[in-house]
């Protein structure tokens, strides 16, 4: 299938206004968040719901399995039907689920309920690639970034604000909160977003199967996913054990204290913006080179963080951080590439590069399980350096040959 143009769609205004960036900035966070609030409940949840220990894990792994398969089935749908019922009918559904989970009483309903959050929480990713199309080629990259800074601030802030809800209330009082937020999200962008239509000619099984054609033949999108898979992973596996590090005997902080301290990887999302304009000015490839250096700096100054001291947590902090700025400024880089592929399938390209690197995910989060099991911190740290390099040797690689000279921004 060639990328040439196979489609029209109208979108109004033909312009997007600061006030209009940060309304998506701030959808995308508080429908990203939903995929986290489970992370840091998943103790309380399992005991009140009766969970066997094997079981607990699936609290999360529902959520991640739903939101996996609404990036390659439902965020295709951006190319195809009209964005803004299409977004505001995926928040509805995300309400009715956050309730859901709010009310569950058995294990099978709880899992349900996470399916369904996940499914619906791609709702995301139709908002980026929707803002990406309202701006103007010049900006385009600050646009998403400033987007993507939203959705960044929410995924980090959503484990702090269900640890502390939930301590001072209870785990059900997150998901009726949230759940709130969502009616309240879809009321005000029911009064504010325009309306795009994209006008295809495909029906959604040839919608589908152009996506494979798309994953087997545009080296970028083969390129930036694999690259953020990469960084996706270093991030998954430093935030899925640090909890444990930082737990355990050495530091012995609280549920509270391990909260503060994910706050500082909100600062993170300060990158996206900034990675956004330096991917306008043709400078994607010194971004990607500082990102990738970045997340390995982070694992490296990370293997003197852990004796407990405040001097190793303050170590820690700064590892959290420098990640963070890494995987944030990958990632709008390698969005900023993808999306100039081609308009007509931005939904269906968007959909491809977060599922390959939520996969870099996935893999990341359960190594890291098991290293941290195994071997402790400092296994930890190397394979998780390992992450971040094995991009790095990858974007390297590009400059071998025109076509991936050109493709680097």
């Amino acid at each position: 299938m060639s990328l040439s143009t196979t489609t029209r769609e109208t979108v109004a205004p033909q312009t997007i206004s600061p006030l209009m960036t940060f309304l998506f900035a701030a959808a995308c966070g508080l429908v990203a968040a939903n995929l986290y609030y489970g992370q840091p409940l998943a103790g309380p949840i399992s005991a009140s719901l009766g969970f066997t220990p094997a079981a607990t894990g699936l609290i999360v792994t529902l959520t991640q399995i739903g939101y996996g398969l609404g990036l390659l089935l439902i965020v295709p749908l951006g190319d195809l039907l009209e964005n803004r019922r299409l977004v505001l009918t995926l928040i509805a559904i995300s309400a009715v689920a956050l309730v859901g989970a709010a009310l569950s009483s058995t294990p099978m309903m709880f899992l349900l309920a996470s399916l369904c959050i996940g499914l619906a929480s791609v709702a995301v990713q139709v908002l980026v690639p929707f803002a990406a199309q309202m701006a103007p080629d010049a900006t385009r990259g600050r646009v998403v970034g400033n987007v993507m800074s939203g959705l960044l601030c929410g995924i980090m802030l959503a484990r702090p604000f269900a640890s502390f809800v939930a301590e001072a209330t209870s785990w059900h009082m997150v998901y009726f909160v949230t759940a709130a937020l969502m009616i309240a999200l879809v009321v005000i962008l029911r009064a504010n977003l325009p309306v795009r239509v994209p006008h295809t000619r495909l029906s959604y099984g040839r919608l589908l199967a152009s996506m494979a054609d798309l994953a087997l033949h545009s080296r970028i999108l083969q390129r930036r996913a694999l690259y953020q898979a990469g960084m996706f992973g270093a991030f998954s596996l430093f935030w899925t054990t640090t909890p444990l590090l930082l737990a355990g005997p050495e530091f012995g902080l609280t549920q509270n204290g391990i909260a503060l301290f994910a706050l500082a990887g909100a600062a993170g999302a300060i990158a996206s913006p900034i990675a956004g304009r330096l991917a306008d000015r043709g400078l994607t490839k010194a971004a990607s080179t500082l990102a990738m250096l970045l997340g390995m700096s982070a694992f490296l100054i990370s293997q003197f963080a852990t004796d407990g001291s405040l001097t190793a947590l303050l170590l820690l902090t700064a590892a959290a951080i420098l990640l963070d700025f890494g995987v944030t400024t990958n990632l709008v880089c390698g969005q900023r590439a993808v999306y100039a592929i081609s308009a007509e399938h931005r939904s269906r390209l968007n959909g491809l590069y977060m599922a390959t690197f939520f996969t870099g995910g996935a893999i990341g989060s359960a190594v890291g399980g098991w290293a941290y099991a195994t071997g402790g911190w400092t296994m930890t740290a190397w394979i998780g350096f390992c992450f971040p390099a094995f991009a790095f040797l990858l974007f390297l690689t590009e400059g071998r040959g025109r076509q991936a000279v050109s493709e680097a921004g």
